[in-house]
């Protein structure tokens, strides 16, 4: 144990090196429908039933038994955390969302350290567990209502560990169960604890009851079943199971460790844990999206049940003072830590200030991905086709037959997707061309683009999107030579991308596949080089590909 004094410090500077670490710009594309539900929730004081935002989802019919109960529940289970979102946005702008999301998760890594450090009786064992959740929750740096969850999993987990203010477990169910539909998590905690521990019967029991008041009752359990036989949860990475060895590496070597502590020290280990760690290595290996619960529970399991006597030399104080002075002093300075504010290049804004600008009116299509910040800009002038609260399986297949055309004949320009674009009455198109996480194309703003047709004109154009509309009234100004704009286009929206999140060049390697095609060498060349200089991994096809372009390799990372 280090002296007080350093203890402090190291405490201290562990806490701000956390908030640091998660105090990044805000990035996620479901934020902005959050933020405008909230601000929807305040102002109407009622909740968003029928959908206002989506000018789709009325007419769309069920695809299956209990659509309309999972729209609901999508509609309504996160009512309370979507108000505090937009309460912190109102009162503190961008910087105060960021802080509190900070707050959030460092608290997590700060019960999970405090957790181990008591259990194990070493106060570097709390430090190292603290920073080794969080690096699963830097996986987890958006703003949305599920990191209530998170925290309440481990309030939950340290209240019952300690046997203390169970009283209090009642009220945090109620808020808990208005937050976010992960509640039911709180449920297996209390299994966990109360078995063999009869004196918490009664407030497990009144905090499972209360759980109940919320829009949804106990329809939750229900209602995730649903969401394992929708396609649109299936295309979505958060509800895939994460990778048996890759990234994030930290979630797999937490949990591969916590398993062999936990086999060595079998004859010591609680059934209330044993029964934690069989629950959340289940919630973790169903979606990514759980990853954190078993990046929380594992650090205080290999805490608790490490085999073998750790000893810390004398100056470790000192030494583990001074790494987390350099981590922060790093962070900061490197501009890394305390990004307060909105990734702007993530939002399609210029074409939202050209639609609101232009009044602009009419149906419009929009991609799965901006949906929210259109949402957040346009609304009540404008409503979106689709966005991530995922409301209707028709609309999704509608929406991927549009951006996609698939089936289509390979002469056809328009295909089955100008019915679609008619039976919807859409008149503006307003979309991003790739797709960032798969590197997908999307062919639609092709297909408006062909020359052989005037019905769709282009009029505006940025990094982030473009905007079509169909028959544009007279006196809009128009942008020539639409499909030269629309290939330029396809290569600076995916710069503009890399040179903010270089760690995902998918599109880059899509686009010089699609110009090797196209035999447009200088284009696949210019996108090979972008994408060899990123990508994760070797990839020895495209090495070849660039070096028959006769440019050579690209360049080391």
């Amino acid at each position: 144990m280090p002296p007080h004094p350093l203890k402090i410090a190291i405490v201290a500077l562990t806490a701000l090196c956390l908030l640091g670490l998660f105090a990044t710009e805000i990035a996620d594309t479901d934020f902005w429908w959050h933020l405008k539900t909230g601000q929807y929730l305040v102002e109407r004081r009622s909740l968003p039933v029928p959908d206002p935002f989506a000018f789709t989802t009325a007419a769309s019919a069920p695809a299956y038994a209990g659509e309309e109960q999972v729209r609901r529940f999508n509609l309504t289970h996160e009512w309370l955390a979507q108000v505090g979102i937009y309460t912190v946005y109102a009162l503190g702008g961008f910087p105060a969302v960021v802080l509190v999301r900070a707050l959030l998760l460092a608290c997590v890594c700060g019960l999970a350290g405090f957790l181990s450090g008591r259990l194990s009786g070493n106060f570097y064992a709390g430090i190292a567990a603290a920073f080794a959740t969080a690096s699963v929750a830097v996986e987890f740096g958006a703003d949305r209502p599920a990191l209530a969850t998170f925290l309440l999993v481990a309030v939950f987990v340290c209240l019952l560990e300690l046997h203390r203010a169970v009283w209090a477990l009642p009220p945090l169910a109620l808020l808990w169960a208005n937050c976010h539909s992960g509640f039911f998590l709180g449920w297996l905690v209390l299994a966990a604890y109360c078995i063999g521990t009869r004196r918490l019967w009664l407030a497990a029991a009144g905090a499972i009851a209360v759980s109940g008041l919320n829009p949804n009752g106990f329809g939750v359990l229900s209602t995730l079943l649903a969401y394992r036989k929708s396609q649109m949860t299936a295309d979505l990475l958060e509800w895939r199971p994460p990778l048996l060895w890759g990234p994030p590496y930290g979630f797999d070597l937490l949990f591969y460790a916590a398993v062999v502590v936990l086999a060595l020290s079998w004859r010591k280990v609680r059934v209330a844990h044993w029964i934690l760690f069989v629950g959340f290595t289940a919630a973790s290996w169903m979606a990514f999206r759980n990853i954190l619960l078993m990046g929380f529970l594992a650090p205080v399991l290999i805490g608790a049940y490490f085999p073998f006597e750790m000893r810390m030399p004398r100056l470790a104080p000192l030494a583990v003072l001074a790494a987390l002075t350099a981590g922060v002093v790093a962070g900061v300075t490197q501009g890394r830590f305390f990004q307060l504010r909105a990734a702007e290049w993530t939002t399609p804004a210029g074409a939202a200030d050209y639609l609101l600008a232009n009044h602009v009116s009419g149906p419009m299509f929009n991609t799965y991905e901006q949906g929210g910040y259109l949402i957040w800009r346009l609304w009540p002038q404008q409503r979106v086709f689709i966005d991530g609260r995922a409301l209707s399986e028709s609309v999704y297949r509608d929406y991927r037959q549009i951006l996609f055309n698939d089936g289509s004949a390979a002469d056809q320009v328009m295909g089955p997707r100008a019915s679609l674009l008619d039976r919807y009455g859409v008149q503006v198109v307003a979309i991003n061309t790739l797709d960032y996480a798969s590197g997908a194309l999307y062919p639609l703003a092709l297909a408006l683009a062909n020359p052989v047709s005037d019905e769709w004109q282009l009029v505006y154009d940025d990094a982030q999107a473009v905007v079509f509309v169909r028959h544009p009234p007279a006196g809009t100004l128009v942008l020539a030579n639409k499909l030269g704009r629309i290939l330029r286009h396809l290569n600076t929206e995916c710069e503009a991308y890399i040179e903010h999140s270089p760690d995902n060049a998918l599109c880059a390697r899509t686009l010089a596949d699609y110009w090797l095609r196209n035999q447009a060498a200088g284009p696949a060349r210019r996108m090979l080089r972008l994408y060899l200089q990123h990508a994760r991994k070797p990839d020895p096809q495209a090495q070849r590909a660039l070096q028959d372009l006769g440019a050579g390799t690209a360049p080391a990372k």
